[in-house]
């Protein structure tokens, strides 16, 4: 039983780190209706900003601060001067576009500090709490109440504000927000400032576990983008819920399912995906889209 928590909780841990990113790619596409493959590496650009300035010697917490406000700008400036050129057109070239940025910025990010691993520092404590009979690091569940929290906040952003709603209507139909007197421009600019702002939070959460590298969150963010599908693009709730159902799921089958083992154990969310899509093409918590012909 503690060996089966013990997996339980790490899982939570890992799959709150899909969570983030996952978190940033649904904000982007709620606010412009484009899926973002450069997430990882923005996120990855952002950590090494706060790993810059705490070799500088501000604390880790500024640091990560400071890394959230460059990473917001950088995004929105990736947005104005980049992306917006490709937005009114095909949105599969768009869809390049953002892996091609992807394959740039962790290049810089290689070509200015090297390819070595980097020691980034934890936010949280690496000390240890007992739960239920097992060990949790706080640091772990340091970084999933964080996600929780992020959720919380995406969520009522989305519902309950007007600057949510207003991101909403652009992506869904940019002219006739446009027609309606929304600063279509600005909203977009500021729906990719949060996602990189986002983003941000995931890589500085990531860095301490993983050694910081321009290509860490390369897996993790197979990953996001499974549990985007498994949870539906619409449904921040349901993509985190859904990233940490991968991250159990993987971990259990890892160690419970002989022919999976920890070599196949990369299979799972795409097993999920295949399951899911076959049951339910909008994702467990997605809506369907209705389209009037």
């Amino acid at each position: 039983m503690e060996k089966f928590v013990q997996l339980v909780v790490d899982g939570l841990s890992t799959g709150s780190v899909y969570a983030a990113l996952a978190l940033a790619i649904v904000l982007v596409h709620s606010a412009t209706g484009l899926i973002n493959f450069a997430q990882g590496g923005l996120a990855v650009l952002a950590a090494y900003v706060a790993w810059v300035l705490t070799n500088q010697g501000l604390p880790v917490g500024l640091a990560i601060v400071a890394a959230i406000l460059v990473s917001f700008v950088l995004g929105a400036v990736v947005e104005r001067y980049l992306i917006r050129r490709f937005e009114r057109g095909d949105p599969d070239t768009a869809v390049v576009v953002t892996i091609g940025l992807l394959t740039l910025v962790t290049g810089v990010a290689g070509w200015i500090w090297g390819y070595n691993n980097q020691q980034f520092p934890s936010l949280f404590p690496l000390d240890t709490v007992s739960l239920l009979g097992v060990s949790v690091s706080i640091r772990s569940l340091g970084t999933t109440a964080v996600i929780v929290v992020a959720m919380v906040l995406l969520q009522v952003l989305f519902v309950r504000t007007k600057i949510g709603l207003a991101l909403r209507a652009v992506a869904i139909n940019p002219q006739s927000a446009a027609f309606s007197g929304l600063p279509v421009g600005r909203l977009l600019m500021v729906g990719w400032g949060l996602a990189a702002a986002l983003g941000a939070v995931a890589g500085t959460l990531v860095a301490p576990q993983l050694t910081l590298t321009p290509g860490m969150l390369d897996n993790a963010l197979v990953y996001a983008l499974a549990a985007v599908i498994l949870g539906g693009l619409t449904s921040p709730v349901g993509v985190v819920v859904a990233a940490w159902i991968i991250g159990v799921l993987e971990n259990l089958a890892a160690v419970y399912v002989g022919f999976i083992g920890f070599d196949l154990k990369v299979a799972v969310p795409f097993i999920l995906i295949f399951v899911v899509l076959l049951v339910r093409p909008q994702g467990l918590f997605g809506r369907k889209t209705v389209v009037r012909v």
